[in-house]
């Protein structure tokens, strides 16, 4: 896979984005719905998050797996465990779950899948417009549920598909930093918009 690796940042100690989602997306016209419709183009990344996340196609899993493992673990430190971020959207296979699995079978590390979990019924961020709006709405959305039963401190990747605003992965970090069994926390998003 094709990518173009940037270097995001917030309330994490390093993080990096596989590519852009989408290298444009132009209206062209509604459907017989009433509904519109897109000329969209995506990055290789982009195309299979969206494959993935809305057409649950799970040949794009191992890829964009590989994608990380390959392109941005090397520019992390060493970590000891996979924290993918917790699903807004209930989904009978939840996207960021299953390529942070296959992270894990790759790189022979734990995944912790439970760790963090949100609170059903919250706001969703896509109809927000400021940081400040996302901070209030994801104000005790997120819980941890402590689940290392390992000695000591563990650093950890957190997982997630969009890095945007950043306002969720802050919000994660913040409760993973309540945890006293996680030092350092890395990141890892498959695209950024």
């Amino acid at each position: 896979m094709q990518v173009n690796i940037k270097q995001i940042f917030g309330e994490f100690n390093h993080g990096y984005a596989l590519d852009k989602h989408s290298l444009y997306s132009t209206p062209i016209g509604e459907n017989e719905h009433g509904h519109m419709q897109f000329d969209t183009k995506r990055t290789e990344a982009g195309e299979a998050v969206f494959q993935l996340k809305y057409r649950d196609d799970q040949n794009a899993v191992h890829p964009l797996a590989k994608a990380v493992a390959d392109h941005i673990v090397p520019k992390i430190p060493s970590f000891g465990l996979i924290v993918p971020m917790p699903a807004s959207n209930p989904r009978p296979s939840q996207p960021v779950t299953s390529v942070a699995k296959a992270l894990g079978t790759l790189l022979n590390k734990p995944v912790f899948d439970n760790m963090l979990v949100k609170a059903p019924g919250g706001t969703s961020l896509k109809n927000l417009e400021t940081r400040a709006e996302k901070d209030a709405a994801l104000a005790n959305q997120i819980r941890l549920y402590p689940a290392i039963t390992a000695m000591g401190r563990w650093n950890v990747l957190l997982l997630d598909d969009l890095y945007h605003s950043g306002a969720s992965l802050d919000a994660a970090c913040r409760v993973l930093r309540t945890y006293a069994k996680i030092a350092d926390i890395y990141v890892a998003t498959l695209t950024w918009r």
